[in-house]
């Protein structure tokens, strides 16, 4: 097997096998009617001392460890900065910073279960809707509902694990991809299971679910995720781009996927879910994030329940048409939520593709966020290597609430 399938079935598998900036965004300045500019995202001023140094030295000895080319990484308790970094380098010669942009790739489909929730709070919709009614040329599309999306239990192949739809992957990775042609591989196979009834993640749903959100607000996607949560949050430094731009300043990434140490940078992420929602940010961001999503900030009560279990707790039974590297036991301490991951008290989402890793992760109980971005160096661990980081910075930081136990 190749590695670019190795890789990208590692980050599928991961999904499944992890189920075992700061503060408000600031109110216009007085008599002008305008936002002032964000804080910039820079390193915090050293010597580092106390949790800061602790956090350092967890990021300085895992380069070490997994290979790791660059290191970017916040972390806040209470909405207050416990340590803003970069370690490494983002190409040869040149620093990692922390104010870098890097791609965030799942992330977005956190942000679009909050969309639809709040559409939800709104009665614009129901979650358990037919997704027919927006989408009537999908096959099931009368079986599979809303919910069943953003949850990822529409029984829908994950196009990533494809064989097919990988060796294309691997022959043209500066491909531009359609949702047309993404969704086509699961549906050339038939569902893993009655809809609703197991869990398997699959990028298919999210791709869709974009496509279903887009219709019932009738607003384009990034336009939607704009209006709804960055500007809300105040995330001035993370966008979604239709073409493989990343913004200024960026964090290169290199990976070995294809058998060769190369960069992939700039390989076109239009696979990773919906358009619209193929986004880049930077780590002040992310851990702006993570606490938004992971304290359901921008949601109801109710919402933020549902969005922590929406109904996946008890499913992920291994049969026979779903083996048990896909179907994956969901628990109350290990679960999917609505586009997110529960694990054991902790609110994450952890991308991992083409050389970049990143992992965003929330503890309500202790109000503390961890954000991690990585780049891969020429014998770099495989997986996620932001994640272990993230852990390692966990245990330190909330010794009796790990993210893994």
């Amino acid at each position: 097997m190749s590695r670019i399938r190795t890789a990208l079935l590692c980050t599928a598998t991961l999904i499944a096998a992890t189920l075992q900036a700061t503060g408000a965004a600031a109110a216009p300045a007085p008599g002008t009617g305008r936002e002032p500019p964000p804080e910039p995202c820079v390193s915090s001023p050293g010597p580092a001392r106390g949790e800061a140094r602790q956090v350092l030295d967890i990021a300085r000895q895992a380069q070490k460890d997994l290979g790791v080319k660059a290191v970017v990484l916040r972390v806040t308790r209470d909405g207050q900065e416990v340590v803003t970094g970069a370690l490494g380098e983002s190409m040869t010669g040149v620093p990692a910073t922390a104010d870098m942009h890097f791609r965030s790739g799942s992330v977005a489909i956190a942000y679009m279960g909050d969309v639809l929730l709040q559409l939800v709070d709104e009665h614009r919709v129901g979650l358990d809707d037919p997704v027919s009614r927006w989408l009537p040329d999908l096959p099931h599309g009368d079986e599979i509902t809303l919910r069943m999306l953003a949850a990822s239990t529409s029984g829908l192949h994950d196009y990533v694990t494809d064989p097919k739809f990988l060796a294309a992957l691997e022959a043209a990775p500066f491909r531009q991809w359609t949702p047309k042609e993404l969704v086509g591989y699961p549906l050339a196979h038939p569902l893993r299971y009655e809809p609703g009834t197991n869990w398997s993640y699959s990028h298919a749903n999210f791709v869709l679910l974009g496509a279903a959100l887009e219709k019932i607000t009738g607003i384009r996607l990034d336009r939607l995720l704009q209006q709804r949560i960055m500007s809300p949050l105040g995330l001035s430094e993370t966008r979604n781009s239709y073409t493989p731009e990343i913004g200024i300043p960026v964090l290169h990434a290199f990976t070995s996927e294809r058998s060769t140490y190369e960069e992939s940078t700039f390989w076109n992420p239009s696979w990773t879910t919906a358009p619209g929602a193929v986004e880049n940010t930077n780590v002040c961001d992310l851990a702006r994030s993570a606490v938004a999503i992971g304290s359901g900030e921008l949601l109801s009560p109710a919402g933020y329940r549902v969005s922590l279990d929406p109904g996946t707790v008890g499913l992920g039974k291994p049969t026979a048409q779903c083996p048990a590297a896909v179907c994956r036991p969901m628990t109350p301490e290990v679960h999917f939520g609505l586009g997110l991951i529960v694990q054991n008290g902790w609110i994450l989402q952890n991308p991992s593709f083409s050389g970049y890793a990143s992992i965003q992760a929330y503890l309500p109980s202790d109000h503390l966020a961890i954000a991690v971005s990585t780049t891969l160096g020429p014998e770099g661990a495989q997986g996620n290597t932001a994640q272990t980081i993230a852990y390692r910075i966990a245990d330190a930081l909330s010794p009796g609430h790990p993210i893994q136990k």
